[in-house]
């Protein structure tokens, strides 16, 4: 069995460090309506996929793929208001739902920690007999 689960869970602690960056980097972008492309900041979206290490399955990051819905308030002393409308476009991001995203990131991260930790705790235990 080697060290596989400590390989496993570290594939999730990392992917799951990246969800975490970009759920933060949402929130942070939340008001920014325009970016060095154009537009509004686009809401990001990370997501997963299994893939076999050793003898298990790990997870990786799929694609971070970006949510091109926006939404509109009006503002026509906004500088970047629409001049002949005063709408002014915004990232459709949703506090909470970024917020339940972050707290299910986190919550998955500690679990693979103990995860790691218990496994860790396993293969000392597994040494000592074997001496």
């Amino acid at each position: 069995m080697g060290f596989s689960l400590i390989r496993i869970a570290g594939s999730a602690l990392t992917a799951e460090r990246l969800r975490v960056d970009v759920i933060s980097s949402n929130l942070a972008n939340m008001q920014t309506t325009r970016t060095p492309n154009g537009g509004p900041y686009h809401r990001r979206i990370v997501s997963f996929e299994s893939v076999m290490m050793g003898q298990g399955k790990g997870v990786k990051v799929a694609q971070i793929v970006e949510d091109p819905s926006e939404k509109t308030v009006y503002d026509p002393s906004h500088p970047d208001a629409d001049p002949e409308t005063g709408m002014v476009r915004y990232p459709n991001i949703d506090v909470v739902s970024e917020m339940t995203d972050l707290i299910s990131a986190q919550r998955s991260f500690e679990m693979n920690s103990n995860a790691v930790a218990i496994a860790r705790q396993v293969y000392t235990k597994a040494m000592e007999i074997g001496k």
